[in-house]
């Protein structure tokens, strides 16, 4: 059985990952969560929390995060594809306010780990979407916040054609803008300019 595949990305802790995976003639054998291996790769992830989404095509989850009990999560697609967003939300970080788009499928079996402080969204590309989380810290709806998925400054590239309207929630629809998100953490931090 292969090794787990480590690939750093252009923003710092964010970690594309290809899991321990076999396959031959009876099917497959994967191994997608070692905490060894993932540790000695400097990701600590103390799962808290197994989530799991189905979703129709067409359908944009995000950009959530918490405010409190921040989640580091571990994102995987079991059946489908997505197009997954990642984004920078640590005020000390060089690349606060940066985004990074990854194409995760059944296919490809890559995941996407997430260090705590970052907004995620995904879009499924296809019908019936699974998208599975382990998550190191509590759902916390009381902290629960979000980043309007098609804010300006951001501009992220989801993949849509120029008449296609994803499909959200009422919640995802009324996020904030990232400006907003700012001005709010800014008052947070004392008044002290972010970004």
């Amino acid at each position: 059985m292969g090794s787990f595949v480590f690939q750093s990305t252009n923003i710092e802790g964010l970690c594309l990952i290809a899991p321990m995976f076999h396959c031959d003639q009876r099917g497959y054998f994967s191994k997608p969560f070692e905490r060894d291996a993932f540790a000695a790769h400097g990701i600590s992830l103390d799962v808290v929390e197994e989530l799991e989404t189905c979703s129709a095509r067409g359908t944009l989850r995000g950009l959530h995060f918490q405010r409190r009990h921040s989640q580091n999560k571990l994102v995987r697609v079991l059946s489908g594809e997505v197009c997954d967003v990642a984004v920078d939300l640590r005020p000390g970080s060089g690349t606060f306010g940066t985004w990074q788009g990854f194409t995760l499928s059944a296919k490809n079996r890559e995941m996407l780990y997430l260090p705590k402080g970052f907004a995620h969204g995904f879009l499924a590309r296809e019908d019936n979407t699974v998208v599975h989380y382990l998550c190191g810290d509590r759902y916390d709806p009381e902290s629960e916040d979000g980043i309007l998925w098609n804010d300006r400054d951001l501009d992220i590239r989801w993949p849509l054609g120029p008449e296609e309207t994803p499909l959200l929630s009422g919640r995802d629809q009324g996020f904030q803008t990232f400006q907003q998100f700012k001005q709010s953490l800014s008052r947070e931090m004392g008044g002290n300019e972010i970004g």
